[in-house]
């Protein structure tokens, strides 16, 4: 398992799924699995075999220092690292997901599920301890953010409006004319991209102004694995590489499962590690989107 290389404090890779009403682009399945060997050479995608912990996968989380692998669903949060996959806190749906900028930090919102005391919608949810409890930072009964991320500056959100807030308490309404389906930022680094049906927008101050990117690759989801490397994949599982930060991208392999989230850790020489929460299960790729095999296989 690749560490990662860029920061001390990045210790999860993630992304939240988009929700098919923002675009026309790709539904919603279920997923699971625990994490990669590094050995072993399967080229297919195939299945991964795996009981679903879900009825829909919205997020993966990655965790470069101990291999865990979450996945943030219709149904909660869990640890797939396991068999059978964990369960960690409550019951709600999850719709948006992402790390903060230190090892056991995640935000979330989306629904309250059944028996939680929690406002509809959630608002922004801060978890300090791995996803068990969560605190209410603000826009409770307001806000369900489908898209969600963390930069070096703050949080970057999507729930009908684009925001943004330096610390999940206070926003500011960005004016854009783009209802993104993923929003991909790295907490060590004010870069962010967000996927459209008309391609990717980019932003270099955590979101505050966005510049559509030209000939790029029209992608449904975006990870970061390093502040400087990014991919993509497009709605027919098409994978593509970045490594300038998402200005110029490299078609690579292609993943041949419905995806819907995908998450990324930095590798070796252009190479990360790519995980995608599949209608089959957890797929990773160890050779930067080439090839792709269950994340349970032997």
């Amino acid at each position: 398992m690749p560490r990662q290389h860029a920061s001390s404090t990045r210790h999860f890779a993630a992304l939240s799924a988009a929700a098919a009403a923002l675009l026309a682009l790709a539904g919603c399945a279920p997923a699971s699995s625990p994490a990669p060997r590094t050995d072993g050479t399967a080229t297919g995608t195939g299945s991964a075999h795996s009981t679903l912990p879900g009825s829909h996968v919205h997020g993966i989380a990655v965790s470069g220092e101990t291999s865990q692998v979450l996945l943030a669903t219709h149904d909660g949060l869990f640890d797939v690292t396991t068999t059978p996959a964990a369960k960690i806190g409550g019951t709600n749906d999850l719709m948006g997901f992402t790390p903060g900028p230190s090892d056991g930090v995640f935000y979330a919102s989306g629904h309250p599920g059944p028996g939680s005391d929690l406002p509809n919608p959630l608002g922004l949810l801060r978890s300090s301890d791995g996803g068990k409890t969560w605190e209410q930072l603000s826009r409770q009964g307001e806000s369900d953010f489908h898209a969600l991320t963390a930069t070096q500056a703050g949080i970057v959100a999507f729930d009908g409006a684009l925001r943004t807030s330096p610390d999940g308490k206070a926003w500011s309404t960005v004016a854009a004319d783009f209802a993104p389906a993923v929003l991909a930022g790295h907490p060590d680094s004010t870069t962010v991209l967000a996927t459209t049906q008309d391609g990717i927008q980019r932003s270099t101050d955590s979101g505050s102004t966005w510049t559509p990117l030209e000939n790029g690759p029209v992608i449904q989801f975006a990870a970061f694995a390093h502040p400087a490397e990014a991919v993509g994949v497009e709605p027919d599982g098409t994978v593509h590489y970045s490594p300038d930060a998402g200005q110029t991208w490299t078609e690579q392999g292609r993943i041949d499962a419905e995806v819907m989230a995908i998450a990324a850790l930095k590798g070796e020489d252009g190479r990360p590690w790519i995980w995608a929460a599949t209608a089959d299960g957890v797929m990773v790729s160890t050779d930067g989107g080439m090839t792709f095999r269950p994340a349970d296989a032997d």
